[in-house]
């Protein structure tokens, strides 16, 4: 009985066993089905950082080469210096050309210094003139309202003289019947000499007023004419004033000149523009430099980036913002804090999938694939605080997204 007992305890002992190997599998498998999707990493990653290629903006020999291949430079160091000699004497030269226009602009100005103001004075009389035109065009207009009252005179004096002459005319026969007294016939005849009077005056008044008018409108007429005149002076005067602007438009070249001759002389002179890491040096001192030619190339290393490659079916848990991991293999004991910066969104689409997009139709592969490879896109992490002397473009790295 005891050696049938040990035999269950240990098959039961066995089978438990197999039990929690099991378990711990499927839960060691779990957990890192967790970790894979929800904190990505990868291995397929390089260190990035920006650089630039430092070329001549003047040529000339290099006088001075301050700097050697692959050494580091602080923001503002001198890189090299090319011999400012030509530079400065055109400088100097701009400078003398630009004094001269100056002093011929001053003895222009002295000589038509006396015509500014005949300006003046043609000026002063355009104002008389205006001030002319404006009065007698008052004047026209009083004149016109002068006549306009004038002739409803006439029409009001009119109506009252045919209103009297109507009525003396109407009562004088009644004088024979004696239905009127001649006393009222008297009456009414002077009522119509009076009246026939007034009308006289008023158009009298009616000529008078038109002939003021046809005065105001002469004066008016008149002094447009002087207007147009001192105008004409004053243009004239104008004239002779502007020949000095010839030599003042040419002070925007001469300056512009100066401060090109300047600015080429100032880039005989090359400083670093941020804390850098020279590399390629390909030109020694004494060489010539020419324009646009490239002579070594800047590393920024104040910035470093690591792009990790990382299949599609991870992005969705890559975001700008989250944190990171980052190591590189050169030390691959030491760990890295850094930002996700950018996730990409387009890489260059796999001719033996979706062939070639040329004119006319598409190129497509006869292939049959049983094994669909997932793309992969670059996810740029921004390293935090990285050493100046151990992160190098190109290095491998890899990548660990440790989420927000």
């Amino acid at each position: 009985m005891d050696l049938d007992a040990s035999v269950q305890f240990r098959k039961r002992l066995g089978r438990g066993i197999t039990i929690g190997v099991a378990t711990a599998a499927v839960a060691l498998g779990m957990v890192i089905l967790y970790l894979t999707n929800y904190y990505p990493r990868t291995d397929d990653a390089e260190v990035f950082a920006n650089f630039i290629g430092i070329a001549p903006q003047v040529e000339g020999p290099l006088v001075r080469l301050y700097v050697h291949d692959n050494q580091f430079v602080k923001q503002g160091e001198p890189l090299y210096e090319i011999d400012e000699r030509p530079y400065q004497y055109a400088l100097e030269r701009a400078i003398s050309e630009q004094a001269t226009l100056e002093g011929q602009i001053e003895d222009e100005g002295r000589r038509i210094a006396a015509l500014v103001s005949a300006v003046s004075v043609a000026q002063a009389n355009i104002q008389s003139s205006e001030a002319d035109v404006t009065r007698w065009a008052a004047a026209v207009d009083q004149a016109r309202a002068d006549v306009a009252n004038a002739e409803q005179g006439v029409q009001r004096a009119q109506a009252e003289w045919a209103y009297s002459n109507n009525n003396l005319h109407r009562i004088e026969p009644l004088l024979v019947k004696q239905f009127v007294t001649a006393d009222q016939v008297d009456k009414a005849k002077s009522s119509e000499i009076a009246l026939a009077e007034t009308l006289k005056q008023a158009q009298t008044q009616v000529r008078l007023s038109q002939a003021g008018l046809q005065s105001a409108l002469a004066q008016y007429e008149h002094s447009k004419a002087v207007l147009e005149q001192s105008n004409a002076q004053h243009q004239q005067a104008q004239h002779a004033v502007t020949t000095l602007e010839p030599l003042i438009n040419q002070r925007g070249a001469r300056d512009a000149a100066v401060k090109n001759a300047r600015y080429n002389l100032n880039n005989c002179r090359v400083y670093a523009p941020f804390d850098a890491r020279v590399t390629n040096l390909t030109i020694s001192q004494g060489a010539y430099a020419h324009v646009g030619q490239q002579v070594f190339t800047l590393i920024d290393a104040t910035t470093w980036w690591v792009i990790g490659n990382f299949r599609e079916g991870k992005l969705q848990h890559i975001a700008p913002g989250m944190q990171a991991n980052v190591y590189v293999l050169s030390k691959p004991n030491l760990r890295f804090s850094g930002v996700v910066d950018s996730v990409g969104f387009g890489v260059t689409p796999d001719p033996d999938v979706i062939g070639r997009l040329e004119p006319g139709l598409p190129d497509l592969q006869r292939t049959l694939n049983w094994v669909h490879l997932a793309s992969r896109y670059p996810v740029r992490v921004r390293v935090a605080n990285p050493p100046a002397d151990l992160f190098r473009v190109g290095e491998s790295a890899v990548v660990v997204i440790r989420g927000h």
